[in-house]
């Protein structure tokens, strides 16, 4: 019997010297629930694993695949930190994270949102966390994003959005078309319409629009808004709490989207955005209102030189000059998410120059970050489009996000609907101020 019991206690005793071992040895595994420092990537034992939920709109390659491997990145660099992403496409993305964040529960901790009114609706709802105490710490930070990019994400001096990439419109056109029927870049609208009355008595298309998706007409609505309404004016009608949309410049600015209506291709309204831009890339197009990002989808594939030229100057013009529609893109942080100090290392790493460049070079799009374009991972017409953006002297956000959701409304069906002949722009204008005075 003592010799049981003094076996037994041996076993005991060498049992507690192994799990002692086990918990100092440096080398041993680690519980699931511990992860490695962030720097050095050695193992501690006070850091819990994070669980970041991640929302975006590109389920689809190669947006997709830039993500994971972003994400793949920062998780091994921060071992303690794990995000779970989920994608949808761009409109059923507006849809789907107004919901979620319509909500007390299930808010993604990190979502992207387009920046103005878009944006800001999730700052008056207390869903966005306040990032200005960040960037003010963290002044390397705050310092790395090109200056114009910054302001479309704040609201009352205080910024809630990270932007992630640059976005700015402009005519590109087929300089080979241009050449054949002897034409110069138009600067004035009348010169533009004298430049699409020649194409039109070709076989090419003057202009190639895909409307079926109807943010593509808000892009022009929103460059005539700005362009024929008093910056002042339009700011005050652009807030839904004092909206009238009464001043004459916006039933110019459908007028003058109806004078274009002849020059585009058969059944806009029919027609999604990549085939007109297909027809642009396949020489069937003289021109396309397209996104500067966009170069990355027509350079490579189109069969002649391309080039940029800005909206035309109108005659009556009442905003501001040198003006582009645009806008960036980011990332908000939610104001509810119980792990803030993590969410904002994320969105710090989605907007890194290192992720920037890799933007462009996996993507194609344009980073907010400075010199995150360059010539190491650009061509020389990609730069060109950079500067389009850097050299406007401001930006009228895109409408269908900087505007209130049922204004946007009214404003692009009652714009298909004069596409096809069923409403003048009076009537548009009629829609629009019935829903803006419905909204105060």
């Amino acid at each position: 019997m003592k010799r049981l019991t003094f076996a037994f206690l041996m076993v005991l005793f060498l049992l507690i010297i192994g799990a002692c071992s086990d918990t100092t040895n440096s080398d041993s595994s680690t519980d699931s629930n511990s992860s490695s420092n962030t720097d050095s990537g050695e193992a501690t034992e006070t850091q819990e694993t994070v669980t970041l939920n991640f929302f975006h709109r590109w389920p689809n390659d190669p947006h997709n695949q830039y993500f994971k491997d972003v994400v793949a990145e920062f998780e091994k660099e921060n071992p303690h930190i794990k995000i779970e992403t989920e994608a949808v496409l761009n409109d059923s993305y507006k849809d789907k994270v107004r919901v979620l964040l319509g909500t007390s529960t299930n808010i993604p901790d990190v979502y992207f949102s387009w920046s103005g009114e878009f944006g800001h609706n999730f700052v008056r709802a207390g869903k966005a966390l306040d990032l200005t105490p960040y960037l003010e710490e963290d002044t390397e930070w705050k310092n790395s994003f090109v200056e114009t990019q910054l302001g479309p994400f704040s609201l009352d001096e205080k910024q809630y959005g990270a932007p992630w990439a640059m976005g700015g419109k402009a005519f590109f056109y087929n300089k080979d078309i241009f050449a054949e029927l002897g034409l110069e870049v138009p600067k004035t609208w009348d010169e533009f319409i004298t430049v699409l009355d020649k194409i039109s008595a070709t076989d090419y298309t003057p202009i190639a629009f895909g409307n079926k998706a109807p943010w593509a007409v808000s892009h022009y609505i929103g460059t005539l808004n700005q362009k024929l309404v008093d910056h002042e004016q339009r700011m005050t009608d652009y807030e839904a709490a004092t909206g009238e949309f009464t001043d004459p410049g916006y039933v110019e600015a459908m007028e003058k989207l109806n004078e274009l209506s002849p020059y585009f291709n058969d059944s806009p309204n029919s027609l999604e955005h990549q085939f007109a831009r297909e027809m642009f890339i396949n020489g069937q197009a003289a021109m396309a209102y397209l996104e500067m990002g966009e170069t990355r989808l027509v350079e490579p594939e189109a069969d002649f030189k391309l080039g940029f030229f800005d909206f035309p100057t109108l005659d009556n013009e009442q905003g501001e000059a040198g003006y582009i529609s645009g806008g960036p893109e980011g990332f908000m942080v939610s104001a509810t998410t119980e792990h803030p100090e993590e969410a904002v290392a994320f969105v710090k790493f989605l907007t890194s120059k290192e992720m920037g460049e890799k933007l462009l070079s996996d993507v194609g799009l344009f980073s907010a970050i400075k010199g995150a374009v360059n010539e190491s991972n650009s061509t020389e017409l990609q730069r060109e489009a950079v500067d389009v953006i850097l050299n406007a002297k401001g930006i009228a956000l895109w409408l269908d996000t900087d505007i209130n959701i049922s204004v946007v409304d009214a404003y692009l069906s009652g714009a298909q609907l004069m596409l096809t002949g069923d409403k003048t722009p009076q009537d548009v204008i009629n829609d629009v101020q019935k829903v803006a005075e419905s909204i105060k």
